[in-house]
């Protein structure tokens, strides 16, 4: 009866999208007040009900309802808890289904908390919403039922996936999905905007929010996805230049973009259209992501391998929602004036050169991922595009890229003068180049483009650092006086500085992990010894371990430096018999300055196998650490950068001008 009733509040949602994607839109179009608020109470029942159908779906999985053919497919009755109630979104439709959720959490979010918004903005931007809603609530009930029975229903279920059995993994989709579908209100911001015909300061003011807040979430996701990739998958990498993995990184490229472009909008009047245009590809981009793991175009650990006949319904949502969007940018957009003049050497002219390097960033991660898809389905040929190609093409735009967001800050707005920014920051240039000496002292050998690298990212977080207390004149007034301005600064003043660091500090992380990293790969028997990175590691045997749903070989590894015992390390390897598969566990040792990594795995060689042999790997990746370090402080920076009144209370209501009044004759 649950699932029915779930099934029966999805159409009602679908009902309740249909009503709101008309009635909102045609009474903003007539002033028909009544009409415009309409939006807000469907924007919430159409929450509710979506609700409910994915709490229908959730207990189904929680009390193992294998009467439901999602069940069966993605969950067990041995399973644990939490993948119990990760199986509910670790399928297409049951991911769907959180997709259409969050895309009614963003719009009744707007309903509830925008009511400095004028409410023909808000109608607009809701019915806009609620056509995607339409589209992909139809979507799922047409052809990707989530509560479709089977009859008779098996004794137990089929088991998720061994590899999204983890913790990491649990929590990967939703954050993810929160930045994809985040991203959606603002993409009806920016349609509902062109309607209207107007874009000011106060409609970026409105939109920054939101965009931040889908950042945030996608950046979470990201790196949560980049961890997760590192210490389960066994292979002791964070970044495959995997299609999906990119699918979901060039909404991020753009929506960082687009974040920068609607703080000039908002504070100068400026980059209107391109701030629209942006809005719109970073949604467009999400979509092709939702397209591209749905359509079995390609097979990936992260893809849904689904039905094609599902990837042509979707792609067919795709052209409609990007093709309209775009036609009507180009009908709309040659009204949206630009203000606010400005010269090439300012913070506008800086923000400038950011957005077309990440602009550029996108479209060759982009054609990366698609030439090979485009390839195949032309010439049937298989084509590899990996590492190679995205090292060096997107690499050497991104050190442009850190360079300036180093400079920026100290930019004026309009004019600035150049020879006193680069007077303010000699210093900061003299650190980066110690920083690069001492990278180069200890690490003792690597590439040349490694070391410049790693200084243009001290670069980076020097110049951070150099403008943040200079906001607050530390080392010119009393300490006590400092800290006082430090607390009257901006919230979102202290927000940038974090993110901005955050981003250096990763950049340290990728560039030690990629070009200093050591790795042994050996077929060792208890007592063997390798030496790895000033570590000696000494295979000491396997022991067989039960799980819940899983049985476990168990290696242990005792980890001595200079004749001392440091720790010990115990990687496994999963076997789960109901799915038929394995997985491998990686046992880490972190430090700052890096983590010792090893796994375990069943020789290939059958006579290696026989003889009691395993395949051990190690490797020591140096500073690898910072990298999940520098994501937690782009998200912490980007959280209290949303904290800041002026964005959380929004920009006040727009001042409605009208004409003067004859004054009567004396």
């Amino acid at each position: 009866m649950i699932p029915e009733i779930g099934q029966f509040a999805l159409t009602l949602a679908f009902a309740i999208a249909l009503v709101q994607s008309v009635l909102p839109i045609l009474g903003a179009a007539r002033g028909n007040h009544l009409w415009m608020q309409s939006a807000r109470i469907s924007a919430i029942a159409q929450l509710l009900f979506i609700g409910v159908a994915f709490a229908a779906l959730m207990r189904s999985f929680l009390v193992s309802d294998f009467t439901v053919a999602n069940v069966v497919e993605n969950s067990h009755s041995l399973k644990p808890m939490l993948f119990k109630i990760a199986g509910t979104w670790g399928s297409h439709e049951g991911s769907l289904l959180l997709w259409v959720l969050i895309l009614a959490v963003f719009g009744a979010g707007v309903s509830l908390f925008g009511s400095n918004i004028p409410d023909s903005l808000k109608a607009r931007t809701l019915s806009v919403q609620a056509w995607i809603s339409t589209g992909f609530l139809s979507f799922l009930l047409l052809t990707s039922n989530p509560f479709e029975r089977v009859f008779p229903p098996p004794l137990d279920g089929n088991d998720l996936n061994p590899l999204l059995q983890d913790v990491g993994l649990a929590m990967h989709p939703p954050l993810l999905y929160g930045g994809y579908v985040g991203f959606s209100i603002v993409f009806s911001f920016a349609v509902a905007a062109l309607i209207e015909g107007r874009v000011d300061a106060a409609w970026a003011r409105w939109v920054r929010p939101w965009t931040l807040a889908a950042w945030m979430s996608l950046t979470a996701g990201i790196a949560l996805g980049s961890w997760w990739a590192y210490y389960e998958l066994g292979w002791g990498g964070w970044w495959f230049w995997d299609p999906v993995e990119n699918v979901s990184f060039m909404p991020w490229l753009m929506g960082t973009a687009l974040l920068h472009s609607a703080i000039v909008t908002e504070k100068r009047d400026a980059f209107k259209s391109w701030t629209i245009l942006l809005a719109i590809l970073t949604f467009s981009l999400s979509l092709l992501g939702t397209f591209v793991v749905r359509s079995g175009l390609l097979t990936s650990v992260h893809a849904f391998a689904v039905d094609p006949e599902r990837g042509l319904y979707i792609l067919g949502l795709l052209g409609l929602s990007i093709g309209g969007s775009l036609t009507l940018f180009a009908w709309r957009a040659p009204v949206l004036e630009d203000g606010g003049l400005f010269t090439p050497i300012s913070r506008e002219g800086g923000l400038i050169i950011n957005n077309l390097l990440l602009a550029a960033a996108t479209a060759t991660v982009l054609m990366g991922t698609l030439y090979p898809l485009f390839a195949e389905a032309v010439a049937g040929e298989k084509i590899s595009v990996g590492p190679p190609f995205f090292d060096a093409a997107f690499v050497p735009m991104m050190l442009p890229l850190l360079v300036m967001t180093g400079i920026g800050p100290f930019l004026s707005w309009k004019r600035a003068d150049l020879g006193a920014v680069f007077q303010r920051l000699r210093f900061v240039a003299l650190l980066a180049g110690l920083a690069a000496l001492v990278a180069w002292y200890v690490a003792a050998g690597g590439p040349a483009l490694a070391y410049l690298t790693f200084a243009i990212a001290a670069w980076l977080l020097f110049s951070v650092l150099r403008e943040w207390a200079g906001r607050i004149r530390l080392f010119d007034v009393p300490f006590a006086e400092a800290m006082r301005r430090a607390r009257n600064l901006p919230r979102a003043a202290h927000g940038m500085a974090l993110a901005h660091a955050g981003l250096a500090i990763a950049v340290f992380g990728f560039v030690g992990s990629t070009a200093w990293k050591s790795e042994v790969v050996v077929f060792v028997q208890p007592g063997t010894t390798v030496a790895i990175a000033g570590f000696d590691v000494r295979f000491d045997g396997v022991e067989r371990l039960q799980g819940p749903n899983y049985f476990a070989d168990r290696g242990t590894l005792s980890v001595g430096q200079n004749g001392a015992a440091v720790t010990k390390l115990y990687p496994e390897r999963r076997s789960y018999p109901v799915a038929q598969s394995s997985t491998t566990e990686s046992a880490i040792r972190s430090t700052l300055a890096g983590d010792l990594y090893a796994s375990i795995s069943r020789p290939a060689l059958e006579a290696a196998a026989d003889q009691g042999a395993w395949t051990l790997r190690i490797l020591y990746e140096p500073l690898v650490g910072f990298i999940w370090v520098g994501a937690i402080l782009l998200v912490l920076g980007g959280g209290i950068s949303l904290s800041d009144r002026r964005l959380r209370v929004g920009a006040p209501r727009r001042a409605v001008v009208t004409a003067p009044q004859p004054t009567p004759a004396e």
